[in-house]
């Protein structure tokens, strides 16, 4: 465990709570300090639920840990399950409440209650959020999917598939399986149980009824998918349909274990994303550089939608989601450059710097990474904030989800065109600040205007530095820029500024040059222009 100002996931039984909260008749009690309740936040506050996540904390406080605390987890859990009435229960420790090692699920065994208990054991210095949905969500499944079902031969009745993986907190989960829906009704084929979003213990126990399982969320169902795969014989999709080509393989994957023909569906895409990629606007974006970094699921399936659909470059790949990063590996190495696996966002910071990218894609942690660095940013990927969980309807699966992530993705970069033409026209005679506007004509009110305005005094200049070279320590430091040089630095393109900062300031660093001025600006643009 690293202490940290950011984190990209937090501790595993946070990933518990993302299950539990998800599932109706389920109840998480958590063997957890007073403090602990923080997490609740996560859930009212960002992701504005009507409720609080279904969990009861023990909440003890240091005066108890001289005395019996494993009396207090007891007594939680009974209180808990007379109040709630759940069809099922977890339990499980915070980091903290691990270290006392009071053993949860036995303490509740041996209260012996007339509902499934099914104990979690998080390692939270170990392990993260993802891994603990994905081990919770798997857990549940084993304990109460039960015992393999018969299946009437498909071609006497509708296909069914199970949905796993959306949750609570989940990036678009929610808007997401909205548009799957849609693409699995227009195929025919009956949805038996989603899970675990909107799932009830009881409804775990029909997942052996579908024919075959749709993994969404790789990081929360690849093991309980794997598992149903071996104990019900039930094949798996794993093909997550982010953007118009990866949406016609998984309709196509789809189709195949259904026995269905995909090609109605396959024949009305309704995506605006294909046909901007063939217009000639596109060409405004194809080449530009772009950085993702995310979790391993929306980091892949955006740098593909990235490359292959909008003619970017990929520059930077990376993910949080050590568990996923061979396939992250694999796909870097497809694109000549090297992947970034780190849970340290300095470390993302230094990779960002490096590549000096024209867009970066991310988590909200590259949003305010970005914004230091003056690159336009969106965001594809968890962690995120309250304004990423709209109200309205925003997927990024399915035909529609291709819709908002063109919107997504192409929006920063023209924006961004737009800011710096104001910037660059901002000290104009003719277009800045203080002039009428040019749709108003030449009047005799503007030339009032004119009169009336008294010329400010012209900025004095900055004495000249003379470049002497620096030695020691201070000859690896970024040299400082004079005002004239960053004034001019702000005429350069939003989406190469970056890169022309980081080129000047090493071509200074190299010299040991104490200060970058406006001819330093110049040699060094002569010198990387080679």
């Amino acid at each position: 465990m690293q202490l940290t100002v950011w984190t990209y996931e937090g501790p595993p039984h946070i990933g518990a709570m993302r299950v539990a909260t998800a599932m109706e008749g389920l109840h998480y009690v958590l063997h957890a300090p007073q403090g602990d309740t923080y997490a609740d936040l996560l859930f009212t506050m960002i992701e504005r639920r009507a409720k609080r996540p279904p969990v009861t904390y023990t909440t003890f406080q240091a005066q108890d840990l001289g005395r019996d605390t494993a009396a207090i987890f007891k007594d939680a859990v009974a209180a808990a399950y007379t109040r709630f009435q759940p069809q099922a229960m977890i339990v499980g420790a915070s980091c903290t409440a691990e270290l006392i090692q009071d053993d949860p699920g036995g303490l509740a065994r041996a209260l012996d209650l007339p509902v499934p208990v099914i104990p979690l054991e998080l390692p939270a210095y170990q392990k993260k959020e993802n891994w603990g949905a994905s081990e919770t969500f798997y857990r549940l499944v084993r304990a109460l999917a039960g015992a393999p079902a018969e299946r009437p031969p498909q071609g006497t009745r509708r296909p069914s598939c199970n949905i796993l993986g959306p949750t609570a907190l989940g990036f678009r989960h929610r808007d997401d399986l909205i548009e799957i829906r849609r693409l699995l009704d227009r195929l025919g084929i009956a949805v038996n149980v989603v899970a675990p979003l909107g799932a009830s213990p009881a409804d775990l126990t029909r997942l052996g009824e579908a024919d075959f399982n749709l993994v969404l969320y790789p990081e929360v169902a690849r093991s309980a998918a794997l598992y149903l795969e071996k104990t019900f014989r039930q094949p798996l999709v794993d093909v997550v349909p982010i953007g118009v080509g990866a949406t016609r393989r998984f309709i196509e994957a789809v189709a195949a274990l259904a026995e269905v023909d995909p090609a109605p569906v396959l024949a009305d895409v309704a995506s605006r994303l294909p046909w901007y990629s063939r217009s000639v606007d596109s060409t405004y974006l194809t080449g530009k550089r772009v950085f993702v970094f995310g979790d391993a699921t929306h980091a892949l399936a955006i740098a593909r939608v990235a490359t292959q659909e909008l003619g970017f470059r990929l520059v930077g790949l990376g993910t949080y989601s050590r568990e996923f990063a061979r396939e992250v590996r694999a796909e870097a190495a497809l694109h000549g450059i090297e992947a970034t696996i780190t849970d340290d966002y300095l470390d993302v910071e230094a990779a960002i710097q490096a590549a000096a990218p024209e867009l970066v894609l991310g988590t909200q942690m590259e949003r305010h990474i970005a914004k230091r660095l003056g690159i336009p940013c969106a965001v594809i990927s968890a962690p995120i904030h309250v304004q990423d969980f709209p109200a309205r309807h925003s997927p990024q699966m399915g035909f529609e989800g291709a819709n908002v992530l063109f919107d997504t993705l192409v929006h920063p970069l023209m924006m961004g065109l737009e800011e710096h033409l104001l910037g660059m026209f901002r000290d104009d005679p003719e277009f800045h600040d203080g002039a009428a506007p040019s749709h108003l004509g030449h009047g005799p009110n503007r030339k009032a205007d004119a009169l009336e305005r008294v010329p400010e005094a012209p900025p004095l200049a900055p004495a000249p530095v003379p470049a002497i070279n620096v030695q020691g320590a201070d000859a690896v430091r970024t040299a400082p820029w004079a005002p004239e040089a960053e004034k001019e630095l702000k005429k350069i393109p939003f989406f190469v500024r970056g890169k022309a900062r980081a080129n000047t300031e090493r071509f200074a660093r190299e010299r040991h040059l104490p200060l970058i001025t406006l001819e330093i600006l110049y040699d060094a643009k002569a010198h990387f222009g080679r």
